[in-house]
């Protein structure tokens, strides 16, 4: 990452501010008008959403032309027609057959970041299945604030039957073993525990840091999940004892983890509120999932 601010100079204020901009809540303008009065004024306010914003260039782990790694794109139809799912595929090179990782992203399409972890996971063996929610409207327009905007548009029953109909998709993709698992990051966090409800051939899934579905729907899982949750992250945090105790009573696997004193998106490395030891043991800890259920 490039020389930023150590998230702990931010207000608390002020993190709590960008968390409801990422998340759709405040506009631009009302993220700079209110953290203003926390940090000196609107010139200061527009330098601490600079820091804040994701620099992709900076944190990219594994390039596109990593020869470990072969990446392509496919065209998955949308359920009843609408559209195509664009989805990008990274995978191993060689003729192995792989198990298979649905990559989910966060409330702004297939943006850099989540490229980029589709590659993680091709070079630790596993094809990675990334679709672009955005897919039916332009998909990512490779700006943030216009990613979120576009977001915001979607019809979120259909964009959860965009997601299934790429799992389905990904669970017989060539070279795949036909074993496969899940992972997503906010809003993808969400996506994949859902999955895990309406798929029951999904057999592992790993939500980072985003909210699970009703409690009724616990019963349906098949899959081992691995929940990942931020511990300054109280708006996500408050809603998984009520999806925790259903899963507890259904019998289903699951291990939930609270990494303290980290931020919401702490395995985003675009940005100050990644932390290091968090996502590494985070990601150990995925990796160690999917090479025990997907192998």
């Amino acid at each position: 990452m490039t020389d930023r601010p150590p998230i702990s100079q931010f207000p608390r204020a002020v993190l709590d501010l960008f968390d409801a901009h990422v998340h759709g809540e405040i506009d631009r303008r009302g993220f700079l008008e209110r953290c203003a009065a926390h940090v000196g004024g609107l010139a200061t306010a527009g330098t601490v959403l600079a820091a804040l914003t994701p620099d992709f260039a900076a944190a990219q782990t594994i390039a596109p032309t990593d020869p470990r790694i072969s990446v392509s794109s496919v065209d998955i139809p949308s359920p009843e027609g609408l559209g195509m799912i664009r989805a990008m595929v990274a995978r191993p090179t060689g003729s192995k057959k792989r198990g298979v990782v649905v990559v989910v992203h966060e409330n702004r399409g297939l943006n850099p970041y989540i490229e980029d972890v589709a590659r993680r996971l091709a070079v630790e063996g596993f094809i990675a299945v990334a679709p672009d929610g955005l897919s039916t409207i332009g998909g990512y327009p490779g700006d943030e604030d216009k990613a979120r905007a576009a977001f915001a548009t979607l019809d979120r029953a259909k964009l959860a039957e965009d997601f299934l109909a790429a799992a389905r998709y990904s669970e017989d993709i060539k070279g795949g073993n036909g074993k496969l698992g899940a992972t997503g990051f906010c809003y993808g966090g969400s996506v994949v525990t859902t999955l895990a409800t309406r798929l029951p051939t999904l057999r592992a899934s790993v939500p980072f840091y985003g909210g699970p579905p009703a409690p009724e729907t616990a019963a349906a899982i098949r899959a081992e999940l691995l929940v990942h949750l931020a511990g300054n992250d109280a708006r996500v945090n408050t809603q998984w004892p009520p999806f925790e105790a259903a899963l507890t009573a259904a019998g289903v696997k699951h291990v939930v983890h609270i990494y303290e004193g980290v931020e919401h998106g702490f395995h985003n490395d675009t940005t100050p509120r990644f932390n290091q030891a968090a996502a590494t043991l985070a990601w150990q800890r995925t990796l160690d999932l999917f090479r025990r259920k997907l192998s």
